[in-house]
């Protein structure tokens, strides 16, 4: 059976890559200059250099085409989801949809498979997420993933068709937890970055990471998901990975900030729309979340590195 990814970003061109090994898989891109490179080239090099495409990944521009396989793996940014599932709300119905988004949607404050939910009903959805960078599973390094579905016959399916020799896939029927794992994560990347990029250092870092573990399950928990699935691989794996690796986006944002520099406005960064996102939910649910508002607060530069370091260390000293 053969699939679709929508996206050919890094992320989206490794899967079709690592996902090749099981059959067709066709790769959509928005801009058509940019197929016309890869179908000429065999590569992506705007995206993911130096990794060949397989013979079978089909790369098109064509979303009719795309969107014609039962199982389709969504791989674009999480703030364009819901205006994609609106504008093809008729072609996904009855379509097997998998988020590989990581974020919360600035304009309703839900997850990805909320938004399938309310925009695609007729459509199952599921989300696969976990400690990954796009240049290992292109390079064929062995990676576990979480692949979250409420149905659970609908889960084993796409586990099966889905995993590879080198890509594990863990089922899980707690979606709500592993997306929220998935999306809390970036925000507490951005902030071991800060951490880095000013020179704390590592056990400042590890401090860091442990009380935002903690921040992601009380929010996770909060809104109907399970503490064991923030303990495993997309929540505290995805964390770890995150927060220690210069591959992440949102650690490179965040030590970027440490250091009083820019960023480059090219490269997404899922989690600091995120962060706003939590911000605003946690405030309005009197959940305590202080990383998740200073990251915020510093995304939208209404404070200073310094100062957020000093509201932290500040405040009340409790039981663990």
């Amino acid at each position: 059976m053969s699939i679709s990814i929508i996206g050919a970003g890094a992320f989206g061109t490794a899967l079709a890559v690592a996902l090749a090994q099981n059959g067709p898989v066709t790769l959509w891109a928005r801009d058509a200059d940019h197929v016309r490179e890869m179908q000429k080239t065999g590569r992506n090099s705007q995206r993911l250099a130096g990794v060949a495409l397989p013979e079978n990944v089909s790369v098109t521009a064509e979303i009719g085409r795309a969107l014609a396989p039962d199982v389709i793996l969504l791989a674009i940014p999480m703030q364009q989801t819901a205006g994609f599932l609106e504008q093809h709300r008729t072609a996904l119905a009855g379509k097997l949809l998998v988020s590989c988004s990581k974020g919360i949607d600035l304009a309703t404050l839900r997850g990805p498979t909320a938004l399938i939910e309310e925009i695609c009903p007729k459509a199952t959805p599921a989300i696969l997420t976990g400690p990954s960078f796009a240049a290992d599973i292109a390079r064929g390094l062995p990676t576990a993933l979480t692949l979250a579905c409420a149905n659970g016959e609908a889960g084993s399916a796409l586990q099966a068709q889905l995993s590879t020799p080198v890509l594990r896939l863990y089922r899980s029927t707690d979606p709500k937890g592993a997306e929220l794992g998935g999306a809390l994560k970036n925000v507490i990347a951005i902030a071991a970055g800060v951490v880095i990029g000013a020179g704390l250092g590592d056990s400042a870092r590890a401090a860091l990471i442990t009380r935002g573990f903690a921040e992601m399950t009380r929010l996770a928990e909060r809104f109907g998901g399970k503490a064991e699935t923030l303990a495993g691989l997309s929540g505290l794996g995805d964390l770890v990975l995150t927060c220690t690796s210069e591959q992440s986006r949102n650690f490179r944002f965040g030590a970027t900030l440490g250091r009083g520099e820019i960023f480059d406005p090219s490269i997404t960064v899922e989690g600091a729309a995120t962060a706003k996102a939590v911000s605003a939910i946690a405030l309005k649910h009197a959940i305590e979340m202080p990383i998740a508002h200073m990251v915020s607060a510093l995304v939208d530069q209404k404070i200073t590195v310094d100062a957020a370091v000093s509201a932290l260390m500040s405040r009340p000293l409790k039981e663990e």
